[in-house]
């Protein structure tokens, strides 16, 4: 780190990018903005915990997915930013031989972020500015304020004396190398972000801002509901115990399974005990065999992750191939880039509607948009991009450093 970074850092506060996949931290000096490694060689740190049952300690970013791909005995979390402003939240567990709140366990998070930000830079941040969604909760106002105080609260844990907000997208504008009229769309892991805004000589003028409970782990549930979950009987029969007759299987496991913030719940020996019933009465208890395999075995994750780069792959492929084989040797699906846009075209439909909501609440024409920049690594989906083409048809399409872009502009901000 250079000695102008370290004297500018000496004033600054830190910028904190808390995302639902991924996190970031920088600070900018005389107005260039640095994005401090959380680990070596990387500028974004997954945001990820294991609790290491051997070991008594927790672990964060790759070398807690590691943890898990490598069965360690312990408890993965991801997409805790997700579990902000629900009860979830709040709900004491025993873990590591203490009551523990997911409040608790972000707040231990960023405080592990604070640790490596000091460390690299060889200075103390008491305090903050965190980047947060426009809309944590678009449907409930209530769940949307109590969120904030969550996420307030767990930064006061971490041990940041304050902290301030800046709406994700606002801070990305920031940063953008965009001109004129442009609208910023930030598809995050969790939420979809909007920001109108103009430049000028004089900088960017925010119109207006608005938000969707809408990303990339809802985008991942829905491929997972409708090619890997099959594979583990969601939608297959269940017969009586008396009689021929046959129900479908409960769904509500199936969606918690392939939801990133609830996976760690269902590993529970009361449901593993109605999925080995499930065996015995399937007219095809193959399905439900590797289901049972899959709570018994942890093996949750394992499934979210492989949803999750099937997908990847398959946005810059023809297809692609969800590899299940840490379940069954030989077991995958197909994952088509033409099925996957399908799958994803609502939720692509409801993102633009939103971007044109966003227009009609700055009361501004679409053709008087000239750019619109992507962030976030949800944005780069063909189905995203199809249906913002077709809302937005005359504005030309930026690409920005979309996993730091936010980070980028909280740092300028908090110089």
């Amino acid at each position: 780190m250079s000695a102008a970074l370290a004297m500018g850092a000496m004033m600054a506060r830190l910028g904190l990018d808390f995302g639902t996949s991924n996190t970031a931290a920088g600070v900018s000096v005389n107005g260039t903005p640095y994005v401090i490694p959380l680990e070596p060689g990387e500028q974004t740190l997954p945001t990820a915990v294991f609790v290491d049952f051997a070991a008594q300690r927790y672990v964060y970013g790759s070398v807690a997915a590691r943890a898990m791909r490598e069965g360690a005995e312990g408890r993965f979390m991801r997409a805790l930013k997700s579990i902000l402003g629900t009860p979830l939240a709040r709900e004491p567990r025993r873990v590591l031989n203490e009551r523990i709140t997911l409040i608790e366990v972000i707040a231990r998070f960023l405080a592990e972020i604070k640790a490596r930000a000091e460390a690299h830079t060889h200075m103390t941040f008491d305090t903050a500015l965190s980047g947060r969604p426009v809309r944590f909760h678009s449907a409930s106002d209530e769940r949307d304020a109590q969120a904030l105080a969550d996420l307030t609260e767990a930064y006061r844990l971490a041990g940041f004396k304050a902290v301030d907000f800046l709406p994700e997208p606002e801070a990305a504008a920031l940063a953008a190398d965009a001109q004129g009229r442009f609208l910023i769309v930030d598809i995050g892991g969790g939420t979809s972000d909007f920001t109108l805004c103009d430049r000028d000589a004089q900088g960017v003028k925010v119109l207006t801002s608005t938000g969707l409970r809408l990303g990339g782990t809802d985008f991942d549930k829905a491929l997972s509901l409708a090619k890997a979950m099959p594979l583990l009987g969601y939608g297959a029969e269940i017969g009586a115990e008396l009689g021929s007759r046959t129900h479908t299987a409960p769904r509500s496991l199936f969606q918690d399974l392939a939801s990133w913030e609830k996976i760690p719940f269902v590993y529970d020996a009361a449901l593993l005990r109605d999925v080995q019933r499930w065996v015995r009465l399937a007219p095809d208890p193959a399905p439900f065999e590797r289901l049972a395999e899959v709570l018994e075995s942890h093996l949750g994750h394992d499934v979210a992750y492989a949803v999750e780069a099937a997908k990847i792959a398959a946005n810059d492929a023809d297809s692609a191939r969800i590899d299940l084989r840490v379940i069954e040797k030989g077991l995958s699906a197909d994952l088509t880039h033409a099925v996957m846009t399908e799958v994803l075209s609502g939720f692509a439909d409801q993102i633009a509607a939103q971007a044109l909501a966003t227009l009609e609440q700055a009361g501004c024409a679409p053709e008087t948009v000239d750019q619109v920049v992507y962030v976030g690594g949800s944005s780069a989906l063909t189905a995203v991009r199809q249906a913002m083409q077709a809302a937005l048809p005359e504005a030309r399409a930026v690409e920005s450093e979309r996993f730091t872009a936010v980070v980028h502009g909280l740092a300028l901000a908090a110089e």
